[in-house]
Formats: C-alpha cells, sequence, structure tokens
C-alpha cells in the first residue's frame, strides 16, 4: 500500500527521518545503477553529524562561581563532616548526540573521479553546528568540477544560500551543474504535487539520466512497511500550515487512513 499522499509525505518528518533519507539514497542507488553501468557507479556514503537533541533553553545568571574549591598543598586527612542533604533536584543534561547523514557519489569507474554528488539535507545540516560544516563542505564542491545535486524534504531549518528568496513551497530539489555555475536549477515541490523527476548529470558528452524521485519514495515506503510505523490518526510532528493541514485531513480521510 503506497503512501496517501501523492508527493512527499510529511509524517517522514520525524524520528522517522534518518532511516527514511538512509533507505531513500540506497533506493537511488539501485535505481540509477544499472543505466550507469559499466562507465559509472552510484556508491552511497556516510558520516556522523553531532546534535543536541530536545534541547531546552537555561538561563545562567553568571558564567563565574561564588566559591571555588582549590589545592591548599597540606597532606592528611579531610575533616569528618555531618552527612549532607540530598540535591533538591536533578535533571538530565542534554547530551550530543551522532546523527548518521547519507549521501550518494557517482564515479567514474576508470579513474574513480566523483562526477556528481547527491545530497539529502536534514534538520542536523540546516541548522547550528551542523549547517556550518554542510556549507563548509558544500562550498568546496561549488568550487571544483563535481556536479551537485541537494534533496531538501526537510521544512525546518534553512535553505540553501541563494542570491533570490524561493518562491513559496515546502520542498525543493536543486541542482548545481557544475558547467552553469553559479546558476542553480530548483524544482519546487508543493503538497498536493508528487515528487518531480529529475535529471542527473554526468561527464561531458554523456546524457543525463532521468531520476523519478517519486518512484523511489513510493519504492521506499513499500519495501520498508512505513504503512505500519506511520500514524495516520495524529497530525505531523512537524505540524502543517493551516490550509494544507486541512487539505491533508481531507485526504487521509478519504484513503480511509484516519477516522
Amino acid at each position: 500500500m503506497p503512501s496517501p499522499f501523492p508527493g512527499m509525505d510529511p509524517y517522514f518528518e520525524s524520528d522517522l527521518w534518518t532511516s527514511f533519507h538512509t533507505e531513500f539514497a540506497v533506493e537511488i542507488a539501485r535505481v540509477l545503477s544499472p543505466s550507469l553501468a559499466p562507465r559509472y557507479a552510484a556508491v552511497p556514503q556516510k558520516r556522523y553529524v553531532v546534535d543536541y537533541a530536545d534541547e531546552a533553553e537555561v538561563a545562567i545568571e553568571s558564567l563565574y562561581p561564588d566559591v571555588g574549591i582549590s589545592d591548599t598543598g597540606q597532606k592528611g586527612a579531610p575533616a569528618a563532616s555531618t552527612a549532607l542533604a540530598p540535591a533538591p533536584l536533578e535533571i538530565a543534561s542534554v547530551m550530543p548526540e551522532p546523527v548518521p547523514h547519507t549521501w550518494l557519489e557517482i564515479r567514474d569507474v576508470e579513474n574513480r573521479t566523483l562526477v556528481t554528488t547527491i545530497e539529502f539535507l536534514s534538520p542536523t545540516n540546516k541548522k547550528g553546528d551542523g549547517r556550518q560544516e554542510y556549507l563548509r563542505k558544500r562550498n568546496t564542491i561549488m568550487r571544483s568540477s563535481v556536479h551537485l545535486m541537494e534533496i531538501d524534504f526537510v521544512r525546518e531549518g534553512k535553505r540553501i544560500p541563494l542570491k533570490k528568496a524561493l518562491p513559496d513551497a515546502p520542498y525543493f530539489v536543486f541542482l548545481s551543474r557544475s558547467d552553469r555555475r553559479p546558476m542553480t536549477q530548483i524544482y519546487p515541490v508543493k503538497f498536493e504535487e508528487p515528487l518531480p523527476e529529475v535529471p542527473v548529470p554526468l561527464l561531458p558528452g554523456d546524457a543525463d539520466l532521468p531520476l523519478d524521485l517519486q518512484q523511489v519514495l513510493n519504492a521506499v515506503y513499500d519495501a520498508f512497511n512505513y504503512r505500519l510505523l506511520i500514524d495516520y490518526q495524529v497530525d505531523p510532528p512537524n505540524p502543517l500550515p493551516p490550509t494544507a493541514a486541512k487539505w491533508a485531513d481531507d485526504l487521509l480521510r478519504t484513503a480511509k487512513r484516519r477516522k
């Protein structure tokens, strides 16, 4: 059973994102590989980005302690003391978590040359330190002869840096061809639209390969049984705008995924 949404399923913008975007990258590699051979190979890659999950704001009145403990240099056992009362409050600290991030490299088989990179933008590389790390990597690619496709199916965080404002759309695919920089080809995707078929550029003299992103999403949704993992009775964790929320509610009820 496919996703009830005609295009991107907004319920993937949740704790399912990490597994979904990894499976999406691998499925793209599987779909492209027959057409890439024998000259090219699609190779999924993975790195880890440190993220702070469930971070809360904490007010700190002073950065300097009123009382310090120092070593006097005197030897001997510490003086006996009375039992101390337990702390009145105990709260878990926000701990950094390594979040896997997967992307796809298309390489020339003969020389192992990197030809095209397909990146999947995630919450971790659209904000904070993760964004700065990603932008450094992106700038290196933009100064090279490597084509760059960026698939942005996440509404939160900042979009890639562009000189003009983007149209109003929740999702985008960006394609920066090495021979057309600084111009970027942009594919806006609305909630009610299927994901686009986009061209994957290769080396000069070789034609672009078509990549049907909706076909990829459908395959991932079915292969990994997301119909069993997503609860359509509740709203998406990342709330939809009011008009889109009404459209999604009608859609889910018509598809009998919501009572």
